[in-house]
């Protein structure tokens, strides 16, 4: 049977099966152990009579893709060719893309790219940048990073599917976009530099960067702290400002821990409060009511201490038991402890828990000062007229990691930690909250209302340094350098929706530089997570990472001057990162110092830094795919990773397989979280920030298929005298899984998590 094809014109022709194959050929150009010939079968099975050469081209890919694994990685790059093909296509109705002034012309004129682009540069310039752009960099994506950039980032019509660029064009505007009020004598050797960089991968942006620098939408940062004061007027600011928020595509943090319990007195006793789940219902409503441009959903973190009076009922909220009317289950939860809660578990001796609103001073001192809380703490409990509950300290902590274990997002934030161990002087800055993936650590102030002149937004701004395209760590410097110009430069280039968030930024201009690729970067040196000789390696690499970016910034701010909020930090008091850890980590690593701290000291002390904080490790799920790395610090499931996404089910190999399939550790072949959680501890000592940091566990390694809850208390006790700010998702392998031919993932689809 002649079986006819409907051309991209409507008309028919048969169907050329050398065609076909002409382009499966070129796609397999330089690539091992690929059969165009399989691919043709695979495909030729499900063709029909009348299909549109769109069809076709899906078909081929969708056969390419199905045979990525292990032992065939090179399957990634073929499919991901035939995809980069009919993505351009689509989009140019030809293979080459444009030249770069008339795409940008044509999409400026379509409203779908700022005008600062053809207003900033000129004719010239654009014919230098075209010039610098190399388009055969899209034919060294993976099949994952591929459709990751087309179902997020590339500029479309996302009712009608129509895509309007191709990948080189992102990263040579965004650069174009982020260095355009840089002086014209040095801007075009930036963005050239930048793109370079970008595009080869030697660092990943977030998703409110990838999908919205270059377009009308400017409103870049990937996190969003939100405080939230136990009034009305703040309550509905903060819902307003959640909404303004989740619609600009960033995840919320929400510190709602100041809001009184139930049966607190209004008003003078004139009625009993509700209690807090009816407000985090309200939140609930407005971080869900916004798609987020059809790029992912809405999500938030809700912070809270652990001696609210409401604790025992506000665990709960998220699991699957109850009633709506008792639950609040489409929000994630932060709870808060310090160092008095853990040993009063260590004592085995009970917590007390108040409403906010009894116990003045009590909740700030909770973050600002840890001897002022305990004491505070211990004269409310001896105060018999002050409302309380009492309970087991062992008793609460196991409710804690009870629902943590079965929700596996009850997240914890040691306070105490983030404070004495973090950049600002808790005193006049303190941190009362963490953002949706628990890597921020930044200061906010309620709002009382949405143009309260008082109130502090905090922002962070996210990028991530591949460490698997480092040879030697002096390469980390140029990254570094690039990545807080040009975050920086965002921050004056982005709008803000609430002038909360806008006076914060300016104050602070914060920034969360993390890192991608670690678990390649551990075995192709030949290390793996549970190795001793890991700690040394990674005290090095962070060691270089937080110098270079504060060099960096401090270089800025020579240039430009230091932010207004660097009076508040412990670096204009002299401390620096190397001063104030938890000195704990020492025990694990006696690797040596390799930076020239005293010269940056003395720099700082003369210039000043542009940026409060530059650090924070983040999950980075989709960045990772698209650079082809491994997801942030996180030592992968399986050699091909099976994630899920609104895009559909995707394959990643983890890099160089063939050569360091056995180096890799993977996830479920740990014995337990302690050599990871000592990496952790080790980059804490000089991330500034925080990191979004798991816990896993294999419950079949257990009697009757239970986690001890001892372990999981021995974890959360380790990991708190090891100094981790914040823990993030507790894993749990549900047992089904292959570990080497592919493991279902689920893909963070909302705020930092997609960077």
């Amino acid at each position: 049977m002649n079986l006819t094809v409907t051309k991209r014109d409507g008309g028919r022709e048969s169907i050329q099966l050398e065609k076909i194959h002409k382009v499966l050929s070129w796609a397999a150009e330089g690539l091992s152990k690929i059969s165009v010939s399989e691919v043709e079968l695979k495909a030729r099975i499900q063709f029909y009579d009348g299909m549109t050469t769109s069809d076709i081209h899906e078909m081929l890919i969708r056969s390419a893709a199905d045979l990525i694994s292990e032992h065939q990685p090179d399957y990634q790059f073929f499919a991901a060719r035939l995809a980069i093909f009919h993505l351009r296509k689509k989009a140019f109705g030809q293979f080459e893309p444009p030249h770069l002034r008339e795409h940008v012309q044509n999409m400026v004129q379509a409203n779908r790219y700022d005008a600062l682009l053809t207003e900033s540069y000129s004719d010239e310039e654009w014919e230098i940048l075209n010039n610098t752009l190399d388009h055969s960099r899209d034919l060294s994506l993976a099949y994952a990073g591929v459709k990751q950039l087309q179902g997020k980032y590339l500029v479309q019509d996302r009712v009608s599917g129509q895509v309007f660029e191709s990948p080189q064009f992102v990263y040579m505007l965004i650069g174009a976009c982020l260095f355009s009020a840089y002086p014209k004598t040095t801007r075009l050797s930036y963005v050239q530099r930048f793109y370079e960089a970008a595009s080869t991968h030697k660092f990943s942006l977030p998703t409110p960067i990838m999908a919205g620098v270059r377009t009308p939408t400017r409103q870049f940062s990937s996190c969003v702290l939100i405080e939230c004061d136990d009034t009305l007027d703040s309550i509905n600011a903060t819902t307003s400002s959640i909404v303004n928020y989740v619609s600009q595509r960033a995840g919320i943090g929400i510190n709602a821990g100041r809001i009184r319990g139930i049966g607190s007195p209004i008003r003078a006793g004139e009625a009993f409060h509700t209690g807090c789940i009816p407000f985090y219902k309200h939140f609930q409503s407005a971080v869900k009511s916004c798609s987020q441009g059809g790029i992912r959903g809405g999500a938030a973190t809700v912070f809270y201490p652990i001696w609210h009076i409401e604790v025992e009922d506000l665990l709960v909220l998220k699991n699957n038991r109850g009633v709506e009317d008792n639950r609040c289950r489409h929000l994630d939860y932060g709870v808060q402890l310090n160092r008095l809660m853990y040993q009063r578990l260590l004592r085995d001796e009970k917590i007390s828990l108040f409403s906010p609103s009894e116990v003045p001073g009590l909740y700030d001192a909770f973050f600002s000062d840890q001897a002022s809380f305990e004491q505070l703490y211990g004269r409310y409990e001896n105060d018999t007229s002050v409302r309380r509950k009492t309970i087991r300290a062992k008793e609460l902590f196991s409710l804690l990691l009870q629902e943590r274990a079965s929700t596996g997002r009850i997240y914890i934030q040691n306070v105490d930690h983030c404070n004495e161990h973090g950049p600002f002087d808790p005193l006049h800055a303190p941190i009362k909250q963490s953002n949706l993936c628990m890597e921020i650590a930044l200061p906010t102030k309620p709002l009382q209302a949405l143009d309260d002149p008082n109130g502090e937004i905090a922002l962070c701004t996210l990028a991530a340094i591949n460490l698997g395209a480092i040879k030697e760590l002096a390469d980390i410097d140029d990254s570094a350098d690039l990545l807080v110009r040009a975050l920086d430069a965002l921050l004056d280039y982005q709008n803000y929706p609430v002038d909360a968030a806008r006076t914060s930024t300016m104050k602070n201009r914060p920034l969360g530089i993390g890192v991608i690729n670690y678990a390649y970067y551990l075995a192709k040196h030949g290390y793996r997570y549970s190795d001793p000789k890991a700690l040394n390696l990674t005290h090095q690499t962070f060691e270089r990472l937080q110098f270079a970016l504060m060099r960096a910034s401090t270089l800025l701010a020579s240039e430009q001057g230091s932010c207004e909020g660097f009076k508040l930090t412990k670096m204009a008091q002299g401390s620096l990162p190397i001063d104030r850890y938890k000195k704990d980590v020492d025990k694990l690593c006696q690797q040596a110092l390799l930076c020239d701290w005293q010269s940056l000291r003395n720099d700082i002390q003369q210039h000043g830094m542009r940026n409060t904080t530059l650090t924070a490790l983040m999950p980075a799920e989709t960045s990772a795919q698209i650079a082809n790395a491994t997801n942030g610090i996180e030592p992968p499931r399986a050699l091909v990773s099976v994630k899920a996404s609104k895009d559909g089910v995707l394959k990643q190999v983890v890099p160089d397989v063939t050569l360091l399939a056995k180096q890799y550790e993977l996830l479920w072949d740990m014995s337990d979280n302690q050599g990871y959680l000592q990496l952790v501890a080790i980059m804490q000592k000089f991330i500034d920030q925080s990191i979004s940091a798991n816990t896993s566990y294999q419950p079949e390694r257990f009697p009757d298929r239970k986690v001890p809850m001892q372990l999981l208390l021995n974890d959360l006790l380790n990991a708190y005298k090891l100094g981790l700010k914040t823990l993030y998702y507790h894993n749990t392998r549900d047992g089904s899984q292959q570990k080497h031919s592919g493991e279902l993932e689920q893909s963070c689809e909302s705020g930092a998590c997609a960077i």
